[in-house]
């Protein structure tokens, strides 16, 4: 029997994203195999914007591209918008809640946080948007795995952290949320939430295995809304930009209910704390997803978005 060997980060987090997968396959009878692979991003302290865009999914893909793993697993927000001809996306599966979290000491929300409070982000799409809301927050930029971040509250360094819900449900620390942040007052990150699987463009056995294993269409068509957004304000995976689609049912002519899809999106425009965050909202067809991301990403142009700059984390 082909043992399939995953490939995935060393983090807690990618670890326990891996593990959803690898029980998948196992239930099915696969034998399979999980290989760390270390990453720019892992092995460096710098803010990602200096490191480069791929910094935790480059090399997760060349040791797919070049035999040492047959699927990798990425958190699907972390992969450039640019397609890379050596790997398939073979699976997207179900999505985890995709809004962001907040920790804050003394189970305080964002809106019981006062001026001038310490709150973490790694994410200038995050920043952006706290900024807006105009709580009047110092906004700290930080790095470091989840626990690392949630020690910044405990130790008293910072009175808040803004992390991914997904990520925190994944790793079982739900219980330290003080408050989920509705969409309105926060888009996440374009993809977040969801996990990218891939493999080989030539490995067709392993991909009918994904796809029909753990690929989840709905989520496949949500997200690739959302990315065709952000690949479309040529933004690059890591922009201050934030995006979330959702299928929704709705009545055909023949008053027959059909899923389509509904997008929300965000870009920030200004400069620094002088931000703007333009808004658009959009429904299409399910199977039209990159066309309603694209006239998504125009409309935002139009309304000014384009000070797009610094990575998501």
């Amino acid at each position: 029997m082909r043992v399939i060997r995953i490939g995935t980060r060393g983090s807690a987090l990618a670890l326990a994203q891996t593990n959803l997968i690898v029980d998948a396959l196992e239930r099915t009878g696969a034998a399979v195999e999980v290989i760390t692979v270390s990453t720019p991003g892992d092995r460096s302290s710098e803010p990602i914007e200096q490191i480069g865009i791929g910094v935790f999914t480059s090399a997760v893909r060349d040791a797919l591209a070049d035999g040492t793993v047959d699927v990798a697993v990425h958190s699907y927000k972390d992969l450039p918008t640019a397609p890379d001809p050596r790997v398939s996306l073979a699976a997207v599966p179900t999505r985890a809640d995709p809004r962001d979290a907040l920790v804050a000491r003394d189970g305080l929300t964002l809106g019981e946080l006062a001026p001038g409070s310490r709150v973490g982000t790694g994410s200038p799409r995050r920043t952006a948007q706290l900024h807006a809301l105009g709580f009047g927050l110092e906004i700290v930029p930080i790095r470091g795995n989840v626990d690392t971040r949630i020690r910044m509250v405990t130790s008293g360094e910072l009175d808040a952290v803004v992390l991914a819900h997904a990520g925190l449900s994944r790793i079982g620390r739900l219980e330290v949320i003080t408050e989920v942040l509705d969409p309105i007052q926060m888009l996440p990150a374009p993809a977040q939430g969801a996990l990218a699987v891939e493999c080989r463009v030539d490995d067709m056995d392993v991909e009918h295995l994904l796809r029909s294993t753990v690929d989840d269409e709905y989520t496949r068509a949500a997200v690739g809304a959302e990315r065709a957004m952000l690949a479309a304000l040529e933004a690059g995976c890591s922009a201050p930009v934030g995006a979330l689609a959702e299928v929704v049912e709705d009545l055909d002519g023949d008053d027959r209910v059909v899923h389509r899809l509904s997008l929300r999106g965000v870009a920030a425009a200004g400069i620094g704390t002088a931000i703007e965050m333009v808004r658009a909202s959009a429904t299409g067809d399910l199977n039209e997803g990159e066309q309603l991301g694209r006239a998504l990403a125009a409309e935002l142009l139009e309304l000014g978005a384009g000070v797009l700059s610094g990575p998501e984390a």
